[in-house]
Order: structure tokens, then C-alpha cells, then sequence
């Protein structure tokens, strides 16, 4: 696959972009072409466009399948499997959010949890360190409620809620 100049930029910064996210300049680099590319690609099509080992290739596309980010195509009279990314921006952003609050937030919710069971015993632990965890996990447990609420909300009304932005302070600031 040949790239356009535009092509190569926007592959270039999503690595960039990627690597300040927490994931490799590589993953990050096959999403992004996979994500601009009109058809499915091979792994040898990636490897040859990207110009990065075969190695990093298939690793970035476990990881990307890991996350739901890419799909697998087949076609008829080739063995090789083919790959596109999702090219709904809105439905990758919520499976990188759904993905990442099943990585991040949800193993520190637990171990939040059990810091507060903990607490009490703990003669070692400062009233004002317990209030601090006892605070977090408020705001993790309402963070996360919250997006449940929205999650379930059809897309539409998502958009219209993303949309309204600064003037639902204003609407509940009148209420």
C-alpha cells in the first residue's frame, strides 16, 4: 500500500500519539494505517507499508484484537488472514474507554475497596490518609456509575449530550 503525504502524517502522529496513551509507537502505527486503509491488509502488506519487523506487526495485531479495535477478514483463495479497524471513531473510542476501565479502574476499584475494609485495623494509618481513600474511591465508584448511565444511553442521545457541553451547567444552574 502506498501512502499519500496526508496518510503518512496522520500514521506518523497516531504512533506519536500512541505512545502517550500508554501504548507502542508500533500498535498505535498499525491501528492508525489499518484505521485510514480503504480495504483490509495483510500482515505482510502492513509490514511492507510500515516498514517495521514482521515481529512488531503480529504483536500489534494481538493487542489490537485484544482491545476489539481490528477485525479479521478472510478471502476466498488466499490463506492469509486480512485486517481492518473499526472506522467508527465513536464506537473505538468507547471500546478503548470500555477497555481501559476493565484494565485500569476496575482492579483499582478492588484494591481501593479492600484499603477501605483494611483501614480500621491498620493502627499505622493516619485518619486524614483513610479519608483520602475513602474520597477516591467516592470519585472512582461515581466516575464509574456515570459512565454506566451514559454507556446504556442510545448513541443520538449521546452526541446531543456531548454536543450541549458547557450548557448543561447552564441548564442545571437555572434548575
Amino acid at each position: 500500500m502506498e501512502l499519500s503525504p496526508t496518510m503518512e502524517r496522520f500514521v506518523l502522529h497516531w504512533g506519536e500519539m500512541g505512545t502517550r496513551w500508554g501504548v507502542s509507537r508500533s500498535v498505535a502505527q498499525v491501528h492508525g494505517l489499518l484505521y485510514l486503509s480503504p480495504k483490509p491488509l495483510t500482515a505482510d502488506e502492513i509490514v511492507s507499508t510500515l516498514s517495521i519487523a514482521r515481529s512488531n506487526v503480529s504483536a500489534s495485531i494481538k493487542e489490537l484484537q485484544s482491545w476489539n479495535l481490528i477485525q479479521t477478514h478472510h478471502v476466498m483463495g488466499d490463506r492469509r488472514d486480512h485486517f481492518s479497524a473499526i472506522s467508527d471513531p465513536w464506537e473505538a473510542f468507547m471500546l478503548i474507554v470500555e477497555g481501559r476501565k476493565q484494565r485500569e479502574i476496575d482492579p483499582t476499584l478492588t484494591t481501593l475497596r479492600q484499603c477501605v475494609e483494611a483501614s480500621p485495623d491498620d493502627k499505622g494509618l493516619s485518619k486524614e490518609s483513610a479519608k483520602r481513600i475513602e474520597e477516591t474511591l467516592e470519585f472512582l465508584e461515581l466516575l464509574t456509575s456515570w459512565y454506566e448511565d451514559v454507556r446504556r444511553v442510545p448513541r443520538p442521545l449521546q452526541l446531543k449530550i456531548l454536543k450541549l457541553g458547557g450548557k448543561v451547567a447552564k441548564l442545571l444552574g437555572k434548575a
